[in-house]
């Protein structure tokens, strides 16, 4: 039995806004000194400003699986199984008060006039991408 083991990269969901742009109508009016002028719509259109850092783009994602397994059932393989590869992220911060030594965590027995601390932090994971494992079909 031959097995065939494929990695496929999910990518990072775009992000972007609306704005408002001139779009050409393909019409044309004469002008205040008698030439002709483009006409121009007002049209909202979405445009990518960027990459998100926290969410895959799953429709995208579904489309390279699938045509990793058209791929493979074309080279006489069959799919036994597809499995998530998880990462994870995070992210704190520290920030200590009134206190002018390097930023630390205080211990209760010292004491620090007029100076307070404080912090948070956080962590996630999400599908860095997927492993298909195929085998040869007799």
């Amino acid at each position: 039995m031959v097995n065939k083991v494929v990695y496929i990269n999910a990518h990072f969901k775009p992000v972007g806004k609306y704005v408002t742009v001139q779009v050409p109508t393909g019409e044309t009016k004469k002008g205040f000194f008698g030439g002709e002028k483009a006409v121009y719509a007002k049209e909202e259109q979405w445009q990518q400003t960027g990459w998100s850092d926290c969410q895959i783009d799953g429709a995208r994602l579904s489309q390279d699986i699938a045509r990793a397994v058209d791929s493979l059932n074309q080279d006489g393989f069959e799919v036994v199984s597809v499995t998530p590869i998880m990462s994870g992220a995070y992210f704190y911060q520290y920030n200590a008060q009134g206190i002018t030594s390097s930023p630390r965590i205080l211990r209760d027995t010292e004491k620090v006039s007029g100076g307070g601390s404080y912090g948070f932090g956080y962590g996630f994971s999400f599908t860095e991408g997927v492993t298909v494992i195929a085998k040869r079909v007799a």
